[in-house]
């Protein structure tokens, strides 16, 4: 939801900017930078101003912020843990020239987790990749 609403406000922010193909405004509704920085500022000033008007809604709105923060949290974190499934669903049916894909198991969870050394997750050691010939040695050509 959060990304519809700044598309929206970016969007009309490029339609403001965007210039017009006619200038057919009225001379009333024309402003120049000057005032429309001090208009800014105003509005500004007033904002800043509205909790002191308005408590209650600004206590309000400082709860829907924080439940709308632990949605966001909450949504994060199945994200996070629906593209690491898929990410472990990805290597399991990897199959490696040498042998079949076996199955991984799932991460464990609870206070036996986390206890491996760098020295165990450090990746197994493959050897070096051979070079493919040289171009003269496919032609048939010996080397100048």
């Amino acid at each position: 939801m959060f990304f519809l609403l700044r598309m929206a406000f970016w969007l009309t922010v490029v339609c403001v900017l965007l210039p017009g193909g006619s200038n057919n405004t009225p001379a009333d509704a024309q402003i120049d930078a000057a005032q429309a920085a001090s208009f800014a500022t105003a509005a500004m000033s007033d904002a800043r101003g509205f909790c002191d008007r308005q408590p209650g809604a600004c206590a309000a709105g400082g709860k829907v912020a924080v439940a709308i923060g632990h949605k966001a949290e909450a949504g994060a974190r199945t994200l996070f843990d629906f593209i690491s499934t898929k990410m472990t669903e990805a290597a399991v049916t990897a199959v490696t020239p040498d042998k079949a894909a076996t199955p991984i198991q799932p991460p464990i969870q609870g206070p036996a987790a986390g206890t491996l050394t760098q020295s165990d997750m450090a990746p197994a050691w493959q050897g070096p990749v051979p070079l493919p010939p040289r171009r003269e040695a496919r032609a048939g050509r010996p080397a100048d």
